[in-house]
């Protein structure tokens, strides 16, 4: 049975909003906890002769980011800033006598330099190391939409165009490639039907289902949550262990679908009973300042901060081994229990910044999970082009709506403590495409509108509504999506009556110079534009 172990790399464009705590800092904390970490295993599994095709998926925007020139200095300073951290706490620790803390810190300061070294042999180049892998076919690279935004719930097919083909062309550009896979953000699709997501939304009416955007854009598969392709029927529930093809009501079925294993998943991502809450790892939330340093493990699952002891590094890595061994023995007993019926894949899709940024130890746990599964006869660990590849038949069902969000819909992003994002972005939207095929048709808007069309991506981000949705930093989601709408209907302020012959270009020009000195991705963005609003 065939194992696609499918990471989801992603974080919104933070460039030019500030540094701590969800600006550039969390960008610099995802390289060097999670992105410069599984670099370093997949390289020890090459030279270890360990099969680990891993499909990974990059976001645009995030490639946009790591191929950024102010990217290198900003990772630099925040990796010479923890450094020193490390080393200031450790003798601090050591004052006060408490030497199993100042332990640790020594413990963070050595594998921080480290991944410096690492940094260094790269020349800061993450997405070179990554496209090597792949050129060297031990990791496949997966696209998505342009700023992950949530496609199910934008009121316009050419916003849906838009961000899938600028996507997919992105991906050609900073990773050297076609991408087969597209990751849609959120796991989540809308089937053709009838779309009018909050009563009285404008443009509701039958449109056409996620699928043809994506076979247009240039993709072949998605993955899926288990639930929007089980079928109605209860009785007789589709299995998640094989892909799909998306049947669309004409009958075609042109994407092919793998589906998310519910049971692997719950082994990683449950609160409960999930690996990365077990007491030897890694606590995540408590830190020391300054310097914000992670110094404590988890201790145990109902544990309080002041309770907390110090970490252990060596257990802890005991304990990703032996967490890895128990998951790849759960994936054979899978395989074992499937074989009568013939299917034929194990999907296990998980974000990318699990392992390092939240579950400090999940690098060693994949490295580890690889290593086990030589012994797992029955498991094939691939990636998913060469599954689809090596199984080209596939049953075409419809899917129905959702995402892998909770109760795999699509509440985390519509329901009523955001709602008013979308009432506040639809309109936008008509805005903005009534206003692109006159500034297409006029060279001395180009510099406006391409601005303009970064800024309207950036605004539909599906991270704004999930921050605000799970509370985690409330006021900066509302502050980025409203800072994003904002700008966007200034700049088109002055575009319009540009157009209109009512005053000159230099308004509009002045304003989209200026938003474009924090918000600068996708430098070829016009012809995308034009492309999407043609189809």
């Amino acid at each position: 049975m065939d194992l696609v172990i499918q990471l989801h790399s992603h974080l919104p464009w933070v460039l030019g909003h500030g540094d701590w705590p969800h600006g550039t800092d969390w960008l610099s904390e995802a390289t060097l906890e999670t992105y410069l970490p599984l670099v370093a295993q997949l390289r020890a599994l090459r030279d270890e002769r360990v099969d680990a095709p891993v499909t990974l998926g990059i976001t645009p925007v995030l490639a946009n980011m790591l191929a950024h020139p102010s990217f290198p200095g900003i990772v630099e300073k925040y990796a010479a800033q923890r450094a020193e951290a490390y080393e200031q706490g450790a003798a601090e620790f050591e004052a006060k006598g408490e030497g199993d803390l100042a332990s640790v810190a020594r413990w963070h300061g050595r594998h921080l330099a480290t991944l410096r070294a690492l940094w260094t042999e790269l020349g800061g180049d993450v997405l070179g190391a990554f496209r090597e892998l792949a050129d060297h076919e031990r990791l496949e690279l997966t696209g998505s939409a342009a700023t992950h935004g949530f496609l199910p719930m934008l009121g316009r097919d050419e916003s849906v165009r838009f961000q899938l083909r600028l996507g997919f062309r992105e991906h050609r550009r900073l990773l050297g490639r076609d991408p087969q896979g597209c990751w849609l953000p959120e796991c989540a699709y809308r089937p053709a039907g009838w779309w009018e997501p909050l009563h009285h939304a404008p443009h509701r009416g039958m449109r056409h289902g996620t699928e043809i955007d994506v076979a247009q854009a240039g993709f072949r598969y998605v993955t899926l949550d288990a639930p929007l392709v089980a079928g109605a029927d209860k009785r007789h529930r589709r299995p998640p262990y094989r892909a799909y093809r998306i049947q669309s009501p004409d009958g075609s079925a042109h994407v092919r679908a793998l589906v998310r294993d519910p049971r692997t998943a719950a082994q990683v991502w449950s609160a409960d009973g999930g690996y990365p809450g077990d007491g030897a790892y890694l606590e995540f939330h408590k830190q020391h300042w300054p310097g914000g340093l992670k110094l404590w493990r988890v201790t145990h699952r109902a544990a309080d901060l002041g309770e907390k002891l110090p970490y252990w590094p060596e257990v802890a890595q005991a304990k990703a081994r032996e967490h890895a061994g128990h998951f790849a023995t759960l994936l054979g007993a899978i395989a074992r229990e499937q074989h009568p019926w013939g299917t034929t894949l194990i999907t296990a899709p998980f974000d990318t910044e699990l392992f390092g940024h939240w579950w400090f130890e999940g690098p060693d746990f994949l490295a580890a999970l690889y290593r086990a599964l030589r012994a797992q006869p029955l498991i094939r660990p691939t990636t998913a082009g060469w599954h689809l590849l090596d199984n080209p038949e596939a049953p075409a069902i419809p899917v129905a709506p959702g995402s892998w969000g909770a109760h795999s819909d699509w509440s985390t992003w519509v329901g009523a403590p955001v709602a008013y994002m979308w009432k506040r972005l639809w309109p936008l939207e008509d805005r903005f495409w009534t206003t692109v095929p006159r500034a297409l048709g006029d060279e001395r808007a180009h510099h406006a509108l391409a601005q303009a069309a970064r800024t309207f991506l950036l605004a539909q981000s599906s991270d704004w509504p999930f921050i605000v949705t799970m509370g985690q930093a409330t006021d900066y989601g509302q502050h980025r999506f409203h800072a994003h709408c904002a700008d966007l209907d200034r700049l088109l302020d002055a575009l319009v009556p540009a157009l209109d012959g009512a005053r000159t270009f230099e308004e509009a020009d002045a304003i989209a110079a200026e938003l474009a000195t924090r918000d600068d991705p996708f430098p070829d963005v016009l012809p995308t534009l034009a492309a999407s609003l043609a189809a």
